[in-house]
């Protein structure tokens, strides 16, 4: 459970209990944007008094409208002192806070934002599946961020039987490998199906090595979601893709 299960027990003065609860909320919807999250399809829903736990004083329920359905997506629980003065009063010692400033004591209260792992990555998925057409091919790829990608970038030499261009395909990739993380090296089929394989699991830029880079020490780069092609300077290579990545 515990590599299933992402928790926080957030401590708070029972005075800026709301404070801090709306917070939460907030960067809850600012971390679903960030895995690319439509904020069309993520909803909140107020748990009402009769359906909440019974140390819970407010519950959000972040639901997700999943293929098959909406369900619940993580929930942000503000559970009071429900925890610490239950501690303390089957242990019998005191574990209220001192606050110097104020020279008061006090039970920490708690607020629970709570994630499923599984359920996330489900909606992150989800979400990131895309199908268009392509040079008249129906093409299926993966829309996720750069940030999660799990190949930020895929380095190809245009044919694999010419010696100089895997050369220089792969003195490319042993550069980018040491400014960015994620690197592959592909040089594996025909160049369509070099890209098609890339959409699939994400890989936001190709980087194909030519004749043309041999000359002109520049190459192709290309993007995932539009299927543009743009030239770029193999010394302007990696500060290129790093700032889009």
């Amino acid at each position: 459970r515990e590599f299933e299960q992402m928790e926080i027990e957030y401590f708070v003065r029972p005075s800026e209990w709301e404070k801090s609860f709306e917070e939460f909320r907030e960067q809850t919807k600012r971390f679903f944007n960030s895995l690319g999250l439509s904020p069309k399809s993520v909803h909140e829903l107020e748990v009402p008094d009769n359906e909440r736990a019974h140390y819970s004083k407010r519950t959000i329920d972040f639901e997700f409208d999943y293929p098959f359905g909406r369900k619940e997506l993580s929930g942000l629980a503000y559970r009071t002192d429900f925890d610490l003065s239950a501690h303390q009063k089957n242990s019998g010692v005191s574990l209220e806070y001192l606050d110097e400033e104020s020279k008061t004591k006090f039970i920490p209260h708690v607020i629970e934002p709570s994630f499923g792992v599984g359920r996330l990555v489900l909606a992150v998925l989800s979400s990131a599946y895309t199908e268009d057409e392509m040079g008249g091919d129906k093409r299926t790829f993966l829309k996720l961020p750069p940030k999660i990608a799990p190949v930020k970038v895929a380095v190809f030499p245009l044919l694999k039987n010419k010696p100089k261009l895997v050369e220089k395909a792969r003195e490319i990739y042993q550069m980018l490998k040491k400014e960015i993380d994620s690197v592959e090296f592909d040089d594996n089929g025909n160049i369509g199906k070099r890209y098609r394989r890339q959409d699939e699991i994400g890989s936001p830029f190709c980087v194909t090595v030519d004749f043309d880079s041999l000359e002109k020490n520049d190459v192709t780069v290309r993007d995932r979601d539009t299927g543009k092609q743009e030239r770029v300077a193999i010394k302007e290579l990696a500060a290129y893709l790093t700032e889009r990545t």
